[in-house]
């Protein structure tokens, strides 16, 4: 039985990570999900979150953006709208996009798109507690 299991995120844009790691926590859709070696495959829709993996007996992080993770075969695919490792995040950056969204939150509602602010608040959020716990 394999002890460790391959990692990959993956953007539009570029691989974030390809490492070995001993376990995988995820943001899904329906809710967290974890998955060790040897797990039995599937398909999982991710919400914006926090996703963690333990290699080497360290806890790391990294911000996922919606998207979905493939588990099959001792491997876990992330394939992510975007996604940065939390050592990676601009804090400043964060923080400036949670106050845009907050802002556009408040205004009046008929002038804005409500859902998007939504999203790009979450997101904001979740980049901060990402990089927060790291």
């Amino acid at each position: 039985m394999e002890k460790s299991l391959q990692l990959e995120i993956v953007t539009p844009d570029k691989v974030v990570l390809s490492e070995q790691v001993d376990y995988v926590g995820a943001p899904g859709y329906e809710g967290e999900f974890g998955v060790l070696p040897n797990h039995i495959p599937f398909l999982s829709a991710l919400s914006i979150g926090s996703l963690y993996y333990k290699a080497g007996g360290k806890t790391r992080y990294a911000f996922v953006s919606g998207g979905f993770a493939e588990v099959s075969d001792n491997k876990v695919t992330i394939l992510a709208e975007s996604a940065e490792r939390a050592e990676d995040i601009d804090i400043e950056r964060a923080r400036k996009a949670q106050q845009r969204a907050e802002e556009r939150l408040k205004a009046e509602r008929e002038k804005i798109d409500a859902t998007r602010a939504e999203a790009a608040l979450k997101r904001a959020l979740a980049r901060l507690q990402v990089r927060n716990a790291a």
